[in-house]
């Protein structure tokens, strides 16, 4: 596997080694040894799997507040998206920055989403299928959304009328959210 560096530094695109031949193609998706070597060291402990019907489904931003907050390894197994991490961190260096990557079902690249950041993506195309796993089990209490469009973030997405939830349709401002990360530094 090899490991990508992004603009913000704990976000990373994974890309795995993909053996192909005259049958189809093989790849080790996680190996929580070959992860911890190149420097992630989480132990997932749930499995999500989500299906969008039509493109321009956008979901999130999504994530739940400390003490339940979730790293993530997002990757899309059908179609293609564009995938959105968004740095929540208060005192953060890179607070309210966010990056986009396309993740498909072609380029098989997985983006690593730790805890702080929030989390969104827009279908690129019909009948897509994503799939995560997350460090920490789901918490209705402490899940949350930040609305999509919010322009304290700013985030440039192709489209100006996503098919949204109810609940990302009416999903608060960050200056109105009672997100709880702060950003820590970590000693060397």
């Amino acid at each position: 596997m090899k490991v990508i560096e992004t603009e913000l530094p704990e976000v990373l695109i994974i890309e795995p080694r993909v053996f192909e031949d005259e049958r189809g193609w093989f790849m080790e998706s996680y190996s929580y040894r070959v992860f911890k070597e190149l420097g992630i060291d989480v132990v997932f402990v749930q499995d999500n799997h989500s299906y969008s019907k039509k493109k321009g489904t956008l979901r999130g931003i999504h994530f739940q507040n400390d003490p339940m907050a979730q790293s993530k390894l997002v990757r899309c197994t059908r179609g293609r998206i564009l995938d959105v991490a968004v740095d929540l961190r208060k005192g953060s260096p890179t607070y309210k920055k966010w990056i986009m990557l396309e993740l498909s079902e072609e380029n098989k690249r997985m983006l690593f989403i730790p805890r702080g950041f929030g989390h969104a993506f827009l279908t690129l195309t019909d009948d897509v299928e994503v799939q995560y796993k997350v460090d920490q089990y789901y918490s209705k209490e402490h899940d949350r959304s930040i609305r999509w469009n919010d322009p304290d973030i700013g985030i440039d997405w192709p489209i100006k009328d996503p098919i949204l939830s109810e609940k990302d349709r009416n999903a608060p401002f960050l200056k109105d959210s009672d997100c709880n990360f702060i950003y820590v530094e970590e000693k060397r």
